[in-house]
């Protein structure tokens, strides 16, 4: 899986020929057309209403591929000890949420040396600890 360019509309016609799903139920899910439903494969990015109702009839969760992108691409933003901080009304996220995907990823880029322990953590942000845990929870 390449998070790094995410073409949603390819990703979906894959799901879609995993379960093969009839293009009869999935316009009716849809409310669109035969045409509406090819063009969405040929689509990049979908509306995020399209989206939601796509993971519901696909049972994938394919927001996730972008929080894994942001997880791996998106600079880490330090967060300031400063009390005059101003809060925000979104919700708050405790932790990084990593695939089985994302992990085997980074696990490859280490086992084919094409990474250091040191360059994934330093690239990714990713805790010494949390690598060391998937190191020798999931090596061969």
């Amino acid at each position: 899986m390449n998070f790094k360019n995410i073409h949603l509309g390819k990703l979906i016609q894959e799901r879609v020929e995993e379960l093969a799903i009839d293009s009869i139920r999935i316009c009716k899910f849809l409310k669109s057309t035969e045409k509406e439903i090819k063009e969405m494969y040929q689509s990049k990015s979908l509306d995020s209403e399209i989206l939601l109702r796509w993971c519901k009839l696909l049972e994938y969760d394919f927001f996730r591929v972008y929080s894994q992108h942001l997880i791996l691409y998106a600079p880490c933003v330090a967060v300031e000890n400063n009390t005059k901080a101003k809060k925000s009304s979104l919700p708050i996220f405790r932790k990084n949420i990593y695939t089985k995907e994302v992990i085997d990823f980074i696990l490859e880029q280490i086992s084919s040396n094409k990474m250091t322990r040191m360059e994934v953590t330093e690239k990714y942000k990713i805790p010494k600890t949390t690598l060391y845990k998937w190191i020798s929870k999931y090596k061969n």
